[in-house]
Parts: C-alpha cells; structure tokens; sequence
C-alpha cells in the first residue's frame, strides 16, 4: 500500500477552508503581493487610529489645561470646536449651490427677503432675550442647544433641498444663518461664567476662538471629501455635528444659568435705574463698540457683495467659484491671524488698535476700488479678517477692564448683539447694491465707511486709553 506525501492531505484542507481556526486565511499568501497590500493597510489604519486617539488626547488636554477643565469651560470650547465645524461643512456644500445654482436675480431677491426679514429679531427681541434668560433655569443652556438644534434639522432640510431645488433651500439657508449668530450671542453670555481662576476674558475668549479655527481645519478636508459624492452628503455630515454640538451645550455646567451678584448694563437711562443695580456703559466701550460695527458692517457687506459680483462679472479668466474662494479663503486667514496676534500680544491698546482697524479697512476699500482686481479683492479680504479679529479682541479687552464683572456678561452679551446686527445691515446691502458697474459698489462702501469712521473718531473719549494686558 502506497503511502501520501506527508502534509497533502492537510495542506488540501487549509486551501479548502479559507479561514482555518486559529490562523489567518491561507487562500491569501502573506508573502505574495495581496499581502503586502494587506499589511500595508493594516497597519495604515492602526497608524491612523493611533494618530487619532493621540490627536484627541492632546486636544482633550489642551482645552482642560490651566483649570479650565475644572470650571467647565473646556466643554464650551469643545462645543465650539463641533459649532464651527459644522459652519464649514455648511458654507462648503452651499458654495457651489447658493450662489451658482440659481438665476442671480432670483437668489438676490430671496436672499435679501430673507436677510432683510432677520434685521427684525436682531433690533427687537435680542436685547430682551439676556433679561429673559436671567429670570428661568437652565435658560442659556437650553438657549446655546436651541441654536444647535435649530441648525441641525434645517441643515437635514438643506441636504434634500439642494438636489431637489426645493422651495425651502433659501429660508433654510438663511435659517441656518440667523440661528448661527444668535449662537453668538447666547455663547457671549455664557464664557464669563466658566472662568477659571486667573483666567482673563481676553484669554477665555482667544482660547475658543482657536478651537474654532481648529474645528474648520479638520472639518473642511472631511467635507471636502464628502463633497465629492454631492452637497446633501456634506450637509448630512453637518447635521451629525450639530447634533454633537447640541448634546455638548446641554452637558454645559449648571453655573452658565447663574446670575448670582450680576446686574444690566445700559446703553442709556436715568439714575433711577442706575441705582437699582444697573450700570451705564463706559465711555471707552462705547468707542471701542462703534469702532468694531465698522469692520463687522464690512465683513457683511463683502460676503454678500462678492458672492453675487464675482458670479456675473468675473475678473478675466477666472471661474466665478475660484474667485469666491480666493476671497473667502483670505478673509479665513486674516481671521486666523488676527486670532495668533492678539493670542501671542501681551499688552494691548485697545483704543488704538480699533483706531487702526478703521483706517486700514478705509484703505484698502479705497485700493481694491482703483485696483479693482484678483490681487485687490484677496487683499481687501485678508485685512477684513485680519481686523474684525484685532478689533473684537480690543473691544473684550475693554470691557474687561472697564465694565464691573457683575455687568460684564450683560455688556458682552448686548455687544455682540449690536455686532450682528451690524453685519446683517452689511449684508443686506451689499445683496441690494448694483453690481453694474462693478465698483460701484465699492465705492459705496468707500463712502460709507469713510463717514463713519469720522462719526466714530469725532466721538472718541478725550482721555486715551491706557494698554491693557491680555493675560496671556
């Protein structure tokens, strides 16, 4: 009787059973090239998963490092970090359908509607809305969630209306909008009250702003991506951070409610009300405020200006999305610069550093009207950025220092208030100017800028500001 060859018959089985227990699939060789590849993806995803939850541990520290993680704040600066991803994700899907999908006259109608509609609640009910929240528990934590959720459901109201061309996908948008800068204010509200200790304003605040920028530089390539199998799947991407965000500003610490020792601040009224508690708001914030409209008036205009001016008259050769990007892009980064500079600053004049921003954003208007061009328009862009960043940053620093802290989450609260509807009035207009010829409408926003720096600088307190030390 003959006997086998040693092993065949085991070695018959292992190609029969793929999977053999204990062992890795035989049918694939380890030492043939689909193994490499497979071992080359291997360990590209354990690289990946590494590089992940280090990237995450470093960030979780980061946000909790000098006790904020003890007074709470690290989980508003989380919730921030998933707020402005989400903005991203938003404003990438919407690039290329907002603007560039619809007839201009038509997105120039509604969108103005719309925009003009906003101007409303800003002017009306957001002074009321501090008082109203001072009075119930649990109201700002439930106010930061509502702007949450509010934007999560109209971002899954967006995903289905931009490839169905939904009636809905402008209300929605502007929705989206609005309840992001009543974001602003509700969130204006809540830093001071998860202060850690030796922890300035200044600082509270520089150090969310950075987590923003962090959030859209890892949310942007992610949307990016997702883009690429069309603008519902990035809003649907949207939907799941703002739902992450909604569930962070519920978790918010109990201490955001509290108005314990806290009094209003009033933009005017007589001693009367001055002596129940209440405090007239500082001649230096009020300076530092009025400047700040200018440069926040601007950012408004130009979005909405330049979004409708480059899609019908485009410089040259350019694509009218190209261009758009290069003109937001710049913004972006000015705005990331302005966030390093006054993060990296020491000590701060704030009256001279509003000063400043107004006459540079004066200038370069003026040269993107007589430059009128690529180079121009992502100049006019980067300083605009550059000096809302500077100028929000002074105005913080100025009610830090002059305000008494029982007001000081009021007085942010109304600054940011007046902020916004200063960049809804920017807005409005530019949708509404003419966009023949193309520098007219710069040339009003030459005028317009010109005349209120004057009315600024003409009211400036005689007595100058003295530096103030960010904390940092």
């Amino acid at each position: 009787m003959s006997t086998p060859p040693p092993d065949s018959s085991t070695d018959e089985q292992r190609w029969r059973d793929p999977h053999p227990k204990g062992g890795p699939a035989s049918g694939w060789s380890t030492s043939g090239p689909g193994g490499k590849v497979a071992r080359g993806l291997g360990a590209t995803a354990r690289g990946a998963s590494r590089a992940g939850r280090f990237t995450m541990r470093q960030a979780k520290r980061a946000a909790e490092a000098q006790g904020a993680g003890e007074s709470g704040l690290s989980r508003l600066i989380q919730m921030h970090f998933f707020n402005t991803a989400g903005d991203a994700a938003v404003a990438i899907s919407l690039a290329g359908t907002l603007f560039f999908t619809v007839p201009s006259g038509e997105a120039r109608g509604q969108v103005a509607l719309f925009l003009g509609l906003t101007m409303l609640p800003f002017a009306i009910v957001a002074p009321l809305i501090g008082p109203f929240l001072d009075r119930f528990a649990h109201g700002r934590r439930w106010a930061i969630g509502a702007t949450m959720a509010i934007r999560a459901f109209l971002v899954w109201v967006l995903a289905g209306a931009v490839v169905t061309d939904s009636p809905w996908l402008f209300p929605s948008a502007l929705g989206v909008l609005v309840a992001s800068k009543a974001y602003g204010v509700t969130r204006a509200a809540a830093v001071p009250r998860l202060l850690p200790r030796e922890f300035t304003l200044v600082k509270a605040n520089g150090r969310v702003s950075m987590s923003g920028i962090v959030g859209v530089a890892v949310s942007a390539p992610i949307a990016g991506l997702a883009s690429l199998a069309g603008p519902e799947w990035v809003l649907r991407y949207a939907f799941l951070l703002f739902v992450a965000a909604t569930i962070a500003a519920v978790r918010l610490p109990s201490r955001v409610d509290s108005s314990e020792g806290e009094g209003d601040l009033l933009l005017r009224g007589g001693e009367e009300r001055a002596r129940q508690g209440s405090v007239r708001i500082p001649p230096a914030v009020a300076y530092a405020l009025r400047a700040n409209c200018g440069p926040r008036w601007m950012s408004g205009f130009l979005i909405m200006f330049m979004a409708f001016q480059l899609r019908e008259n485009p410089i040259g050769d350019w694509s009218p999305e190209v261009l758009t990007a290069i003109v937001v892009g710049a913004a972006a980064t000015g705005n990331f610069l302005g966030v390093i500079a006054a993060s990296m600053l020491k000590r701060i004049n704030p009256a001279v550093t509003v000063s400043a921003v107004l006459v540079a954003d004066v200038a370069v208007v003026v040269f993107g009207l007589v430059f009128y061009g690529v180079l121009a328009l992502a100049l006019l862009g980067l300083v605009a950025g550059l000096g809302q960043a500077l100028a929000k940053f002074s105005l913080d620093a100025t009610i830090q220092r002059d305000v008494p802290h029982r007001v000081q989450a009021s007085a942010f609260a109304r600054s940011d208030t007046t902020l916004q509807l200063a960049w809804v009035i920017g807005g409005f207009i530019g949708i509404v100017m003419p966009i023949d010829p193309p520098r007219l409408g710069l040339g009003v926003a030459t005028a317009a800028l010109v005349a209120w720096s004057a009315f600024v600088l003409i009211r400036r307190p005689a007595k100058q500001a003295r530096d103030v030390s960010t904390g940092n």
